[in-house]
């Protein structure tokens, strides 16, 4: 039929009558004229002569069994009165389900709302077949808008007189994505055990667009299939009510020989009646023999309405999924028990999402802490307690108990008392070094470090520093005492008194609550000054998701103090985890977000009238080690800093990493077997080094390289060994052992090897030792970027057998924490995706070492123009050169009213070149070769290309 021309009745019924198919040609055909306006009218004409043509039902289902289609009347209203129409004309066209009893059940539900929950709202009907509901809701309820929606793609046909909605299919979702608002009408009856697919696609489909105050209503039919359907609602983060339930009768004709065969295979049932009042559930295997007998079978009818769980963030994570992380969408469950697990999980599924989608690596955040956490305490201090704080008073640790061992390191006291509840996890030998005749001698005890525990209860605490006079106090509050800040101020004088330095841990009473019940420190706090010797400790624990995921953080104001503990968490821990950080600082962001800034300005504090009398400090050797290494600078907004001096990488995250941290944070009720991932490294080990372990062999997991390092220093320590490093180590690894008081020894290297470490330097320098324990980084040796054979690390380990060293092989940058269970998760997923050599993973990897190659040859070309000496690198992501045309002139930089002058040398290189351009590198001091600075280069694209100018301009800067 030629598209302009309307076509005759007699013609279009021939055509029809031939098959399904043809009739669904003609029918497409008719509705191209509806909609076309040249040809809407006499296609209007023909329409009315159909209707007329098979108006009766007797005709109508004369046209069904002859020409595969029929028009039907479904009357929406039965009592006089009704002012609108009261029945709807539709076409039913091959292929679409015609309407059953269940469905106008179904809408007899959606009756029972007011229309004033549809009105100028847009309303979309999932599975909508011939889109008779969709119609009606457009009809009745006056909507701003109404879709209807089915996996039939033939659905999208509606040449229907009545037709008020705009049919779509499943295809169609970029419509859908940008026009779907505020209701979803979802139907369907689940039929078998692969219907939850399409009903899962199609929810994810409303889920990431709808808007808050969102509502769906859904129908499924027979319990079994409810249970099932209604649990995969609840893990896309939708919260399921029944609203009620009925019996509808089975088509004499529906063939159920398809769920007789899945009850056969499966232990699935299926729930039947016989007729509307049977009571007593029956399988699919007695219902299908009773209605072959010629009885009536009918199987109940649930209406549920489900509302979404923070609309706004659940639609966040299903944006990300669908962009290209499909895989792990099984794995997402949003099924909660408690309101407030899921108010606190959503938010932050939402914000890793938009962190994974928007970023394509984890940026830059200093060791101290991520700033935007550090604010956000400072923030939630400000807000609910009144107390001024900023991110500059605020330190973060990984744990409560890393903070306080990592303090008391730092301060080295003679004597410290610890609250007996604090002191479970500090290392044995403070606990059971002490010695009394030391202690009134003023000797140091042999462990570093004496510690005494005392009881949560400050009168006995008090009797206890007045007779002992320690120099470190750290204590709890008991419950009792930590509602005024009585116990606190009394503390805080008798430690005032002796100069001891005092730190109170307020974890077990501070709230991440929106009404949050106040304590004595933070009463305190609010209207005093913290006094300089004192330090407050938090740990938050009390999330009510991953009850073992924490973070710490101590707030000081005095700046040394501040500083100096900034300085430790760097050179102990690396940092802290940015995902724990992540997900602690959604809740501080959730409890901040409905607040209103600064509506009441904050009291003045009264500062400290005395100030403690020799208050117990940092020894001028924890000074000097501080004051000597390397470490981060601070940065402001106004003057970014491009980061070539640290041990990370910022390179793009791959997908298949992305999608395991995700799916991680995603699941729930993860499996001990699915955190274990010593096997898979076990297997890494064997296949990628050559190394072979068995059962007895010992996996020892940290939350970082710096962190598990430093056990292994301490180790080390312990047992009065002394620790060796090749000229070339790792410059942080080495300042942290200074730090720790480590025996340390110095292996020399030449550049005639590339500073490798030989069979001749390294039995020459352990030789004579007691005790050694080499460090090795291998087979990538960093900072240099060279590579140890097999041959040669077996020949170093051959003489570190003879002489009976300890060896630590640092394979941390060759491609290779305890860490959260979630990251064991990960780990586990990604070693198990190496082990079968998926595609996406091998690609990437693939894909990343050519990109360094390329990185190594932009970076070694700009050096070497630029006047520095490179040099060669074989693997790795840093560069060490020598500014070989630089050293000994002088560079002048003026910032603001200041002028800087250097005459550049290895000690002032470093700053030299962060004032002039905002590059960081490490210098001579950190690499330990005189005259090499090393230049990390896993930036991401932009802060390379800045480095890359940075280093130019340098160079014209210097006279």
């Amino acid at each position: 039929m030629a598209m302009g021309v309307t076509p005759c009745l007699e013609d279009f019924l021939k055509q029809c009558h031939l098959s399904g198919d043809s009739a669904y040609t003609a029918i497409r055909s008719l509705l191209e004229r509806l909609e076309d306006p040249t040809t809407r009218t006499h296609a209007r004409i023909f329409l009315s002569e159909l209707h007329k043509r098979f108006h009766s039902k007797e005709a109508s289902e004369s046209c069904l069994r002859t020409y595969h289609f029929q028009i039907q009347d479904i009357y929406l209203e039965q009592y006089e009165g009704f002012q609108k129409r009261r029945k709807l004309t539709m076409m039913v066209i091959p292929s679409i389900f015609m309407p059953e009893d269940w469905s106008f059940t179904f809408y007899e539900g959606i009756n029972r709302h007011p229309d004033s929950i549809f009105k100028d709202r847009t309303v979309a009907e999932l599975g909508c077949g011939n889109g008779w509901i969709s119609i009606a809701i457009a009809e009745k309820c006056s909507p701003l808008k109404v879709y209807g929606l089915d996996i039939n793609p033939r659905a999208i046909l509606n040449p229907n007189p009545d037709a008020m909605s705009k049919m779509v299919t499943e295809n169609a979702s970029e419509e859908f994505l940008h026009s779907l608002s505020n209701y979803c009408a979802l139907q369907g009856f689940v039929e078998d055990q692969f219907g939850l697919g399409l009903i899962a696609r199609a929810v994810e489909e409303g889920i990431s667009v709808i808007k808050p105050l969102g509502i769906m209503i859904f129908n499924m039919g027979g319990r079994p299939g409810q249970a099932v359907c209604r649990r995969l609602f609840e893990r896309r983060g939708l919260r399921v009510d029944q609203l009620w339930q009925t019996k509808v009768l089975q088509a004499a004709d529906t063939d159920i020989s398809a769920l007789v065969e899945i009850e056969k295979n499966s232990p699935h049932r299926f729930e039947f009646f016989m007729g509307l009042a049977g009571d007593q559930p029956i399988c699919a295997r007695t219902a299908w023999a009773y209605a072959k007998a010629g009885g009536r079978i009918s199987h109940a009818l649930s209406v549920y309405s489900c509302q979404l769980r923070q609309p706004n963030q659940v639609k966040e994570v299903f944006e990300f999924l669908k962009n290209g992380f499909h895989d792990i969408s099984s794995s997402l469950d949003l099924s909660f028990q408690d309101d407030s697990v899921a108010d606190e999980k959503i938010p932050f599924l939402a914000y890793l999402a938009s962190v994974l989608k928007m970023n394509s690596f984890l940026p830059y955040e200093p060791p101290a802490g991520s700033r935007r956490f550090r604010n956000l305490i400072s923030g939630f201090m400000r807000t609910y307690h009144h107390i001024p704080l900023t991110a500059d008073n605020v330190v973060v640790f990984p744990s409560r108990t890393v903070a306080i061992e990592s303090s008391l390191r730092l301060l080295s006291p003679r004597l410290a008392i610890v609250d007996e509840q604090l002191s479970r996890n500090l290392p044995k030998q403070w606990l059971t070094s002490l010695n009394v005749g030391e202690i009134e001698s003023g000797k140091h005890s042999v462990g570093g470090v004496a510690v005494i525990e005392a009881p949560r209860q400050s009168d006995s605490m008090m009797e206890l520093i007045r007779k002992l006079k320690p120099e470190v106090v750290v204590t709890g509050m008991a419950q009792f005492e930590s509602v005024t800040s009585s116990a606190f101020e009394r503390l805080t004088d008798i430690t005032r008194e002796i100069g001891c330095r005092l730190f109170v841990d307020i974890s077990d009473h501070f709230e991440l609550s929106s009404l949050p019940s106040s304590n004595g420190v933070l009463k305190y706090l609010a209207g005093n000054v913290l006094p300089s010797h004192v330090a407050i400790v938090c740990g938050l624990l009390k999330n009510q998701v991953y009850s073992d995921l924490e973070v710490a953080f101590v707030i000081s104001e005095e700046e040394t103090m501040f500083k100096a503990l900034c300085k430790t968490v760097e050179l102990l821990q690396g940092n802290s985890s940015v995902i724990s950080q992540y997900y602690y600082g959604c809740l501080f962001h959730e409890l901040l977000a409905f607040q209103l800034a600064d509506r009441h300005s904050l009291p003045e504090r009264s500062v400290e009238k005395t100030r403690a009398f020799e208050v117990n400090g940092f020894s001028s050797s924890a000074i000097s080690r501080l004051d000597h290494t390397e470490l981060a600078v601070n940065e402001s907004d106004e003057f970014p800093v491009v980061h070539m001096d640290v041990n990370q990488s910022f390179l793009p995250i791959t997908t298949p990493v992305k999608a395991s941290m995700f799916e991680s944070f995603a699941r729930q009720n993860i499996s001990e077997s699915e955190t274990d991932v010593t096997c898979g490294i076990r297997e890494m080990i064997s296949t990628s080094y050559g190394f072979s372990s068995d059962s007895n062999s010992e996996f020892i997991y940290a939350d970082s390289t710096v962190a598990l390092f430093n056990k292994l220093v301490l180790c080390c320590i312990q047992e009065g060994g002394t620790l060796c490093f090749p000229t070339g180590s790792n410059g942080n690894y080495l300042s942290a052992a200074k730090f720790l008081n480590a025996k340390i020894a110095n292996i020399p290297t030449e550049p005639e090897v590339g500073y490798k470490l030989t069979e001749k330097t390294l039995a020459g320098a352990v030789k004579n030792l007691n005790k050694p324990w080499v460090y090795i980084s291998g087979p990538t040796i960093s900072p240099t970027g060279l590579l140890y054979s097999n041959e040669e690390i077996n020949k170093l380990l051959l003489v570190c057998a003879k002489f009976g060293a300890r060896v630590i092989l640092d394979t941390s940058f060759s491609g290779l924490s305890k860490p959260h269970r979630t990251i064991k998760y990960t780990v586990k997923k990604l070693l198990d995706l190496k082990d079968q050599r998926t595609g996406d993973l091998l690609n990437s990897t693939y894909e990343l070492t050519e990109f360094l190659a390329g990185r190594y040859k932009q970076l070694k070309q700009r050096l070497e123009a630029c006047g520095w000496e490179v040099l060669e690198a074989q693997a790795g992501v840093s560069i060490i050169a020598k500014p070989l045309t630089l050293l000994g002139k002088t560079i002048k930089i003026k910032k603001g009213e200041s002028t800087y002058e250097f005459k550049l040398d290895d000690s002032n290189l470093r700053e030299a070149m962060l004032r002039a351009t905002g590059l960081c590198i490490n210098s001579a001091s950190w690499t330990g070769i005189p005259g090499y600075c090393c230049f990390m280069m896993a930036l991401d694209d932009s802060d390379f290309e800045r480095s890359l100018e940075c280093i130019s301009n340098f160079k014209s800067l210097v006279c």
